[in-house]
């Protein structure tokens, strides 16, 4: 039944040789969207205040749903829970900088989104002149297999790595 009616939708936007793949819930008038493209859908999360006045049964069946982050503000639970859930969801990654002889700043990371997570493109994001005194960099964390390990400038970094970045004299 349901690919009778992709078939038919397709057929009315002259759509004779595709491949469709649903992923989600969705029904025909979210095919129609797509197709005519009249629609941007963007991620959300639904965070879900007072479970501490809910059954733990209801909070179960809360925690199983897409999209929802169950808290509690005024006893600050699971509020870690939705800052995790916010970072994965934006896809933004957090690289800290750490200067030549000096603990790493995790007080203040550099945001790189995931499509662009180079070590190129986090020196671009502090300051466009570094580059031309390139020489490498040394990093810590999950994105190398030594710590450190010393790499180029299209090494592709990962959540929370630690640069340090080598200049030409």
């Amino acid at each position: 039944m349901w690919g009778a009616a992709v078939k038919a939708v397709c057929g009315e936007y002259r759509i004779h040789n595709a491949d469709v793949h649903l992923r989600d819930d969705c029904d025909v008038d979210d095919l129609v969207d797509v197709i005519e493209g009249s629609r941007v859908y963007i991620p959300a999360i639904y965070v879900i205040n007072k479970i501490d006045q809910i059954t733990l049964e209801e909070l179960n069946v809360l925690c199983k749903l897409p999209h929802y982050c169950p808290v509690c503000a005024y006893h600050e639970w699971n509020l870690d829970g939705l800052v995790d859930m916010i970072w994965e969801y934006l896809d933004l990654l957090r690289i800290y900088t750490k200067p030549k002889g000096k603990l790493p700043d995790y007080n203040d990371p550099v945001v790189l989104p995931k499509t662009h997570c180079t070590v190129e493109d986090f020196c671009n994001r502090i300051h466009k002149g570094i580059l031309k005194q390139f020489k490498y960099s040394l990093v810590w964390g999950t994105s190398t297999k030594h710590r450190p390990q010393k790499v180029g400038k299209e090494h592709t970094l990962e959540d929370e790595d630690i640069v340090q970045i080598i200049k030409k004299i």
